[in-house]
């Protein structure tokens, strides 16, 4: 008998449990290996999931909407179509399959296409198959890339639409297959990104007086990453930064389509450069000193939930392409379509309310990283100018969080100092 199991897959390093959003293939059809069969919703993402054997979706255990265990059994999957009633009896009655042999050891995930046990930087090669995202795949095909020559960058080395994109934009475009038809030179048309405002989060059920409404994944996620910070020593320290020259700078080049959050978040990860310690994370070993800078920068979410979204390697990357990374990050946040390397990967995080209004507040560190820097209103302030007469400037207050075991407050004060220096004298090194 050949029948497998289709197991919950741990997309995340945090997730305990996943919920089925859709099943793409019903029961009864045909899945081909390498096929998209589900879609899970993980702690912050939706993701595909693949089947790594092929034959007929026989029998759905957990259907959509419903959650299930990271590990646990969510359909199988038989070979044959005169095995699908057996795996039916075998569902109704509770049992599992016997295990079928197989030339290698399958890992407990092993019957969906997140390679969850690999490497992370490991080979997009998965038993005899190449592992790119369904997006990616389209993509390749519509620009006429070949998936067998690019090294992913997703998750565990799985080939993402950004692995192709970058390809064809840095006209390392490689050869096509040999029965393809010659390429013909194309120029991607980067798709327009609608300015949205950054709404008040609603929840999706709306809330009745005495009742009870119960938590998103998202919000469960927030809830385990908020028990898990009480356990860590924190101190904050506040400071005053005059943002005259960086208000200027905005709308210089506002209409380029730069962000305000991008220059932010550019002023700190150039700040972090002279402050390596303010990027490193605390670990049982010692100090982690991370090689790269990235900063996330929490959104809330329209149903409720939070979520970071990462802005990689922020020092390095121009301020324009900065500014379209993080749209893209954004609108791909709101319609959980970030892969988990897009949220999970900060070394540093911004937390911004002064769109709202908020003056100053103190942000809570989130797990695995050494600091995180609360960012409110600029306003107009009376100010005395060093000549001894008052003036009016714009200002904001910041105030940062910070892990206590591997950094301390003059630490955290000789940043915000810097900081301050780069707003309000340099801002025109984050342009270079």
């Amino acid at each position: 008998m050949s029948i497998h199991e289709v197991f919950m897959p741990a997309l995340s390093s945090t997730m305990t449990e996943g919920k089925i959003v859709s099943w793409v293939k019903s029961p009864g059809d045909k899945v081909e290996k390498g096929e998209t069969v589900v879609v899970v919703e993980s702690d912050k993402a939706d993701m595909d999931v693949e089947t790594f054997y092929e034959g007929f979706l026989a029998h759905i255990i957990v259907q959509a909407g419903e959650t299930a265990p990271v590990g646990s059994a969510i359909a199988f999957i038989a070979e044959t179509e005169a095995e699908i009633e057996t795996a039916k009896s075998l569902a109704n009655s509770g049992g599992a399959p016997a295990p079928s042999p197989s030339p290698e050891p399958v890992p407990v995930a092993a019957s969906v296409g997140i390679p969850a046990l690999a490497s992370q930087n490991g080979s997009n090669h998965r038993e005899g198959r190449l592992v790119a995202s369904p997006r990616a795949r389209k993509l390749a095909k519509e620009l006429k890339v070949d998936l067998t020559s690019l090294q992913g960058s997703g998750p565990y080395g799985r080939i993402v639409a950004e692995d192709v994109e970058a390809v064809v934009n840095k006209g390392k475009q490689p050869a096509p297959a040999p029965l393809a038809a010659p390429p013909t030179p194309i120029t991607p048309v980067a798709p327009p990104t609608p300015q949205t405002p950054a709404p008040a989060p609603t929840p999706v059920v709306a809330a009745v007086p005495g009742s009870i409404v119960p938590l998103t994944t998202f919000q469960n996620a927030v809830v385990r990453n908020m028990v898990a910070s009480l356990s860590v020593p924190v101190f904050r320290v506040g400071y005053t930064i005059t943002t005259d020259e960086l208000d200027k700078l905005y709308k210089q080049i506002k209409s380029k389509g730069v962000t305000m959050t991008a220059l932010l978040a550019k002023a700190v990860a150039v700040t972090l450069q002279k402050h390596p310690l303010l990027n490193a994370s605390y670990s049982d070993q010692g100090i982690v000193y991370h090689s790269d800078i990235n900063i996330s920068v929490a959104v809330a979410m329209d149903d409720g939930g939070l979520i970071t979204p990462v802005l990689q390697n922020a020092d390095a990357v121009d301020i324009y392409s900065l500014s379209r990374n993080w749209k893209s990050l954004v609108e791909r946040a709101r319609t959980k379509q970030l892969q988990p390397q897009e949220y999970n990967s900060g070394t540093f995080t911004l937390s911004n309310l002064g769109m709202f209004g908020v003056d100053k507040f103190d942000a809570i560190l989130p797990p695995g990283q050494g600091s995180i820097l609360a960012i409110g209103a600029s306003r107009p302030q009376v100010v005395a100018t060093p000549d001894g007469l008052f003036a009016v400037r714009q200002q904001m207050q910041v105030n940062i969080t910070s892990d206590h075991r591997i950094i301390y407050g003059a630490h955290a004060a000789a940043f915000l100092q810097d900081l301050a220096k780069l707003i309000e004298t340099n801002t025109h090194s984050l342009t270079l």
